[in-house]
Parts: C-alpha cells; structure tokens; sequence
C-alpha cells in the first residue's frame, strides 16, 4: 500500500518498519513463513481426529457387543461392568438394589486375605444384609441366615456362599428376565444394533 498525503497512516507504519534493525525484519519474514506453512498442514489435525475416531468407534463396537451379550446369560451380565451398573439402575426402581450390593459385597469379601479383615468385614456384611431386621436386608429363608449366623464363629471366605447362591438365583429367576424386557434395556439393545448395522453398511 502506497501513500503520498501527509499524516497517512501507512506511510507513518512504512517510515516505522524502516527504522527496525534488517534482523528484526528477516525475524519476523521467516516466522511468517513458518506459521504459513504450518496453517496449510490440515493433514496434521486431520491425522489426530481420524485416529480418535477410530478409538471411538472400537470403543463403541465393544460396548455394543456387551450390551447384546448381556441377554445371553445372567453370568456375562454380572462380567460386564457395564452391565453391572445398568441392572443394579434397574434394580433401584424396583426397590431391591440390595440383592445385587450384597452379592457384590460378597465377592469382595472373596477377596479379603487378612484374617483379622475377614471376621470383621463378615460381621458388618451379616449386620447390613443378612440378619433379621437389617438396613438392607435380602430376602434368603430362616434356615440359610442361620447357617450363616453360624459360620461367622469360624469367618473364612465361604461363609457367606450358600446365602449369596440363594441370592444369585433370586435374582437370576426373577429381577433379570424383568431387566430384559425393561424399557431401558430395549433402548440399549435397539442403540447396539443400530450401531452394527451402520457399522456394517459402511464396511
């Protein structure tokens, strides 16, 4: 841009450039040239964006798969975190989330390898879930919760499993096949096979 008036700003700004050090500028022509460059790279950005929508497009197969194996049996419900937390949001509206906390404590307790743990995790587990009366109380028969009653004087870690077998089977014959047929697993399995068609008519 040329200007020959007076008090033109561009001649103010060509008269200003002119005082800088030759350096200064030769500075400021090669950060030009390496922003320009860099700007004109979309394969850059691109190559990051691909790269997490394949993540998240692996991410979303598995756990489509998951939800649909979920129907298969009740076992790869319960091996599936996912599912886990999906039947026990079921199990909330039916008021008997705490079948589910209790077979989940007794896995846990599985686990326990201190002596001294396992006697007092088994006592706060029989107080919370299996003895009569209890804040969360599960409903297994007389004769079971006196078994176990009876193997907390000697805790090891089986003490618990007649009671959590009963438990299981509870909620395998009667909260699972309720799960199912949920709205909230419908919509889940619809959302999954969706997915795998989409997948399939892009491949």
């Amino acid at each position: 841009m040329s200007c020959w008036m007076p008090g033109c700003p561009a001649l103010s700004m060509c008269r200003g450039l002119a005082a800088l050090p030759i350096a200064c500028l030769e500075r400021a022509k090669d950060l030009k040239t390496r922003l320009g460059i860099l700007l004109h790279k979309p394969e850059l950005g691109h190559r990051t964006g691909a790269s997490s929508k394949l993540q998240l497009g692996s991410r979303q197969r598995d756990s489509s798969r998951e939800v649909l194996e979920w129907r298969e049996s009740f076992d790869q419900l319960l091996k599936s975190k996912s599912g886990v937390t999906a039947f026990h949001t079921f199990l909330k509206t039916e008021f008997s989330e705490e079948n589910l906390d209790f077979w989940l404590a007794c896995e846990d307790f599985k686990k326990t390898r201190s002596k001294t743990k396992l006697a007092s995790k088994a006592n706060r587990i029989f107080e919370e879930f299996v003895q009569n009366e209890a804040p969360r109380e599960v409903n297994i028969d007389h004769e079971t919760r006196e078994i176990t009653r009876k193997n907390l004087s000697g805790a090891t870690s089986a003490c618990f499993n007649e009671a959590q077998a009963k438990t299981r089977t509870l909620m395998e014959k009667d909260s699972y096949p309720r799960f199912l047929k949920s709205a909230s697993y419908q919509d889940m399995t619809k959302q999954a096979t969706s997915r795998g068609i989409s997948k399939r008519s892009h491949t």
